[in-house]
């Protein structure tokens, strides 16, 4: 695909059928597809890792629909082993790898954890964003709903607290967020849980919850991409 041009269902296609796979995120088990984790579960999968490379993000490079940070990707033991044996990605330690991952978190861009099928934990770890990700288009524009499964967690919205400021609907890459007559309007079905949400908002009004628990302590709407 030529750089600077928008993906096409073709391409995003041939993608998301490359990439599924089994994901582990930290802590829990799964089976399926990629799964968004948020910051501190991602922080605790690095420090698992025994080798860490990082490499520039394909899809940035060749979409060039924003100016986030291109050198984000992380790869993780095998994953990283097969990055450096090719020359493609370049061996960095825990403390380098965190600050890429903040760095990424700073910008607004999304944590997707990769598990490659054969493989028991998650090989490489994208900072995605909606405008170049292949996976995000496929889920949003395509109707690639098993493009992506949600995370562990969910935003929990704390209306007492907030200012309507519309920080945190500028961050949203899942359109969850909304400003409605100057009133910030939070769709929780549309929340994949993936926090960038929360460290831009000024009056912490937004915090992280397990899903479950929130389900268990009432109802939940199903997850809707579009």
């Amino acid at each position: 695909m030529p750089a600077g041009k928008e993906w096409t269902e073709g391409d995003v296609g041939k993608y998301v059928d490359e990439l599924k796979g089994v994901t582990i995120p930290v802590n829990f088990t799964f089976e399926g597809k990629q799964r968004i984790l948020c910051l501190d579960q991602l922080e605790g999968l690095l420090r698992k890792a025994k080798k860490i490379a990082i490499t520039d993000c394909e899809c940035r490079i060749l979409v060039r629909g924003c100016d986030a940070p291109v050198d984000v990707c992380l790869y993780l033991d095998n994953g990283a082993e097969e990055q450096i044996e090719k020359s493609l990605g370049k061996e960095v330690d825990l403390e380098h790898a965190l600050a890429v991952l903040r760095r990424a978190n700073e910008a607004g861009l999304v944590h997707v954890a990769f598990t490659d099928k054969g493989e028991k934990d998650p090989q490489y770890v994208c900072s995605c964003c909606s405008c170049c990700c292949h996976s995000f288009v496929a889920m949003q524009k395509f109707g690639y709903d098993d493009a992506i499964v949600s995370s562990d967690m969910i935003a929990v919205q704390r209306s007492d607290l907030c200012n309507d400021c519309g920080q945190c609907v500028e961050r949203c890459h899942f359109k969850a967020r909304r400003m409605i007559d100057d009133r910030l309007v939070f769709e929780a079905g549309r929340c994949f849980g993936c926090g960038v949400c929360v460290t831009a908002c000024p009056c912490d009004a937004i915090y992280l919850e397990e899903r479950d628990k929130k389900r268990a302590r009432g109802s939940l709407p199903a997850l809707s991409s579009r």
